[in-house]
């Protein structure tokens, strides 16, 4: 998995409230396993129309921001069932950070493991972000994860939580499986001691 450290990049606004997975991914999208190919179906209901021509007004298929990396999102953004496949769709589209007010808890948790950064503010905070997103291209956002802060195109800073661990997975780029393999000496020290002790398993 990529590291997280700082991301300068353009931001989407999406205001609306309870964008759920279905949204982000609908479910015919979900027969796949793979983490790739998946971003072009992002938001897939909303992006085109019945015919499969993309719908101007929608922000992501607007130049501005076909190629944002930051989304700022309405409240209680992933809500709905807990599809891993709408952190893999933003990831494949780009999206390396989502900032809302929340986050349904599974979908947030998603979101470390497929090295996309959910940033939770105060909704005055996500207000002012998600005016300076309105700007366009020009409007380049900052997230900063070491030092938690996200800064926008004119230099208003906000604090953000996080948990510290999942804070460390981000920086230094561990998914689950990057993190059995940096216990790898322990586990190759705890199978010789057993084949040793126990020849017969």
């Amino acid at each position: 998995m990529e590291k997280f450290e700082k991301l300068t990049g353009i931001a989407a606004p999406m205001p609306l409230v309870n964008i759920d997975t279905d949204m982000i991914i609908p479910k015919v999208f979900l027969k796949t396993i793979k983490r790739s190919g998946l971003g072009v179906n992002l938001f897939d209901e909303m992006r085109y129309d019945r015919q499969g021509n993309e719908i101007p007004d929608f922000v992501l298929n607007q130049p501005q921001y076909r190629e944002a990396e930051i989304l700022v999102a309405g409240d209680n953004f992933g809500c709905g069932s807990s599809r891993e496949h709408a952190p893999w769709a933003l990831k494949d589209f780009g999206i390396k950070s989502v900032i809302s007010t929340s986050f349904a808890d599974i979908f947030y948790n998603n979101c470390f493991k497929n090295g996309i950064l959910p940033i939770v503010l105060p909704q005055e905070a996500v207000d002012v972000l998600m005016k300076d997103a309105e700007k366009g291209s020009n409007a380049r956002m900052i997230v900063d994860l070491e030092n938690q802060t996200v800064s926008s195109s004119e230099g208003e800073t906000f604090s953000f939580e996080i948990d510290s661990f999942k804070k460390h997975c981000l920086l230094e780029g561990l998914d689950d499986i990057g993190l059995s393999l940096e216990k790898a000496p322990a586990i190759d020290s705890f199978e010789s001691k057993m084949a040793q002790e126990r020849p017969w398993v």
